[in-house]
């Protein structure tokens, strides 16, 4: 069987450091979807851990890591991101089938965001949405064409040659496939090593009785289908995605573990009906440091939204939940949490298909002094139970982390 860590915001929830805690017991830790837009940082003995492609697995010695089929790389990234580690073969394992991001992928999505102005989307710019898009369309290249250079190269030209009319349409500059061959001719020298069919290798530590540990990259609000579309990412981010990005077959999901702030944030443009835009969304954002790992760009700060959350609980199947960053809300006077919307003239505790058109209402908690680095339940301020007490209620799925730091060791389990 198979556990999963899914994000139920709009990313940037804590997954990185579950994973991390949960880790230990796994032999397994599997990335599923999304690329190196994706960003988990993880704080250990005070010094901060950024994995982009990476499992979060990579930190424990005895974990095997895999980069499933529904990844998108870019070889050059990976390779930047495998220099602290040594020593990975047997521990990194790369799926054949995982299309790679091409340098016109980055330079397409980069256009393509200043052609629309204040339309953006919000994209990081990396290339994931045009990767996906040549995958989808039949026309990507995947870690296996690696292996064959004569055909590789025909591929690569073919792809070029494709792009040929959004150049002209999007003002961006080509590069020749001499260029391209040459950058995937050095990365496959040192990738193709970790490269196999991982699906296979998945149903045999099955076969084992191996833990897996599936790690979901974003948030379940930038699912493709099931997001605040079109301001949304371009893979499928909720539980069904592990399969289709893995192989794994349904049921062998076991645990659903969806994350989520204790407040909530949001990087690049789309609906997000319970920003903040006074002094409480920048106290939130300087407590909680609230700058992304993979770009650097302030994320947008602002209440919890239950209804939200319950929501993509549903959509996951969730059977446990990991409240992350609960120090960051320690000495606001007020706590809001989002229990419904005004909508249409209506109040209403679903999310509509035009999402853009609810506004928040809000139930009001009292504030708490500190729950900064508590470990044991019992000593958490009463207001603090309270607040998570009513939203493990109100979402119907048990509460069984609680994260009051940073470090990897400030969690409380429940």
């Amino acid at each position: 069987m198979a556990d999963l860590v899914v994000g139920i915001q709009w990313g940037d929830e804590g997954k990185g450091k579950i994973v991390d805690a949960l880790a230990k017991t796994y032999d397994y830790v599997v990335r599923y979807q999304g690329g190196h837009n994706a960003g988990h940082t993880i704080v250990v003995n005070g010094q901060k851990i950024a994995l982009h492609l990476i499992p979060s697995g990579i930190l424990y010695p005895h974990c095997k890591n895999v980069i499933g089929n529904g990844v998108v790389i870019d070889p050059s990234a990976l390779l930047r991101e495998l220099e602290p580690f040594t020593n990975l073969q047997g521990r990194l394992f790369i799926s054949d089938k995982a299309h790679i991001i091409l340098p016109y992928h980055s330079m397409l999505d980069k256009a393509k965001e200043l052609s629309k102005k204040d339309k953006a989307i919000g994209t990081t710019g990396k290339g994931i949405g045009p990767a996906y898009t040549d995958k989808v369309a039949r026309n990507g290249i995947r870690m296996v064409d690696l292996r064959s250079f004569g055909t590789l190269e025909q591929k690569v030209a073919n792809a070029i040659n494709d792009m040929q009319i959004l150049q002209e349409k999007y003002a961006f500059t080509l590069p020749s496939v001499d260029s391209v061959m040459s950058a995937l001719e050095s990365s496959a020298k040192v990738l193709l090593p970790f490269v196999c069919d991982t699906t296979q290798l998945l149903w045999k530590a099955q076969e084992e009785g191996k833990k897996i540990l599936c790690e979901g990259a974003q948030g379940s609000m930038l699912d493709i289908d099931h997001g605040t579309y079109p301001f949304v990412t371009s893979s499928s981010t909720t539980a069904s995605g592990a399969c289709s990005g893995t192989g794994l077959a349904p049921r062998d999901l076991k645990e659903v573990i969806g994350v989520a702030k204790a407040y909530c944030t949001r990087v690049g443009n789309g609906v997000f009906p319970t920003e903040d835009f006074g002094n409480e969304g920048e106290y939130m954002r300087q407590k909680g440091a609230e700058f992304g790992t993979t770009t650097g760009r302030s994320r947008r700060c602002g209440w919890f939204d239950a209804v939200a959350v319950k929501y993509a609980c549903r959509l996951n199947g969730c059977t446990k939940l990991g409240i992350m960053k609960m120090d960051v809300l320690d000495g606001l006077e007020t706590i809001k949490v989002c229990t419904a919307y005004e909508y249409k003239g209506e109040t209403i505790t679903y999310i509509p298909t035009d999402y853009e058109n609810v506004k928040p209402i809000y139930t009001e908690f009292a504030g708490w002094e500190s729950v900064a680095n508590i470990r044991d339940e019992s000593k958490l301020p009463k207001n603090a139970k309270v607040y998570i007490d009513f939203l493990e209620q109100y979402i119907g799925v048990k509460i069984s982390l609680i994260s009051t730091s940073p470090e990897r060791e400030d969690v409380i389990v429940r």
